[in-house]
Formats: C-alpha cells, structure tokens, sequence
C-alpha cells in the first residue's frame, strides 16, 4: 500500500517546489530590487532640480560642461545627471574617412574631456524636439559649440539624448551625437 503513496507525495513535493520557483520568479520579475535597476542612488538636494524635468535636465547636461580654460568643472553634478550604465556616443571619421562611433561612460567623458579640451568651451542649446511614451523620453537636441562665451561659433551639430523618467526624476541614459565637423551641414528644420 505504501508503494502506491509514495510516487503520488513525491510527485506532489514535486509540484508544491516547483509552484514555489515560479511564484518567486514571477515576483521578482514584477517587482525588480534596486540592484536590478539601472539607476543612481538616491537623490541629492543639491541637484534635485537639474533632474526634475526635460528641461531642466538638458540645462544642466549643456551648463556642467561649459567654462573658460582651466576652469574647474561640477563633475559630481555631471554623473548625477546619468543613469548608473548610461553612455555618451560620439560619431567621429577615422583615419580611412570612414563612420564610427564610440562609447563612453560618463567617468570616461569626463577623463576625455579634462586631457583634451584645452581652451574654453561653451555649448547651448539651439533647438529640441522631444517626443515621449510613458518612461522614455527622446530629445533631439540642436547645439552650438564656442571656445569664449560669446564668441563665434566654433561647430554645431545634433545631440540625440535618450532619457528615462521614474518616479521622482529623470536619468540621462544615453548622449549620441553627431557635429557639422563631420561633413554634414545642419538642416534649416533643425535650426527653426
């Protein structure tokens, strides 16, 4: 008699452990934990309003950077704008004239940019169109480079900006961008 039991408690173990796995495998899939989030730590008072907006995000991107030669930059202020694996992408020709692009990590932007930018550098916006669903957030983002703050103009060009929006601020997720230097020549569309 035993014999008949035995393979229908093994078989219901069997199905009450599986049911277990899925349930938790259904949660976590539900409810992501922090470490699954691709995101910063919490917020910081002292940037909250850079993060607060499309607007006010973009401000902050094309402001932390700007400044005279030798002038220290707010680099705590720039990471805080990005999301934890956020990417800068600049277009660029190499030595054959050929297309590509490059990934950076905010850290990486900020080592590329203290070493090789020399002179001042001042860049503002020109023009945006931005479009959004939901959490995503996409700006097209028409900008204008100097080397003095009201100098002429040293390139142009477009920054596509990817950002994510929570519950309490958006994340930069990525930055890729394409200038004039390029050889491409900005259309009136973009500048209107």
């Amino acid at each position: 008699m035993k014999k008949k039991f035995l393979p229908l408690a093994v078989l219901s173990l069997t199905l009450f452990a599986g049911s277990i796995l899925l349930n938790t495998a259904a949660a976590q899939t539900a409810n992501p934990t922090a470490s699954t989030l691709s995101i910063n730590p919490p917020n910081n008072p002292k940037y909250a309003k850079d993060v607060s907006s499309v607007d006010n995000i973009i401000a902050a991107l094309y402001n932390v950077i700007c400044g005279a030669p030798g002038e220290p930059r707010d680099w705590e202020r720039f990471k805080y704008l990005f999301g934890k694996d956020a990417k800068l992408i600049p277009t660029s020709k190499n030595t054959e004239a050929k297309f590509v692009y490059r990934t950076m990590t905010p850290e990486e932007y900020i080592t590329m940019f203290s070493t090789r930018i020399k002179t001042g550098f001042f860049e503002k916006e020109l023009k945006r169109e931005t479009v959004s669903f939901g959490t995503v957030y996409h700006a097209f983002s028409t900008y204008e480079t100097r080397e003095t703050e009201n100098g002429p103009s040293t390139n142009r060009g477009i920054n596509s900006i990817q950002l994510f929006k929570d519950q309490d601020r958006f994340y930069i997720v990525n930055v890729f961008w394409c200038a004039e230097s390029m050889g491409f020549a900005l259309p009136a569309s973009a500048l209107k």
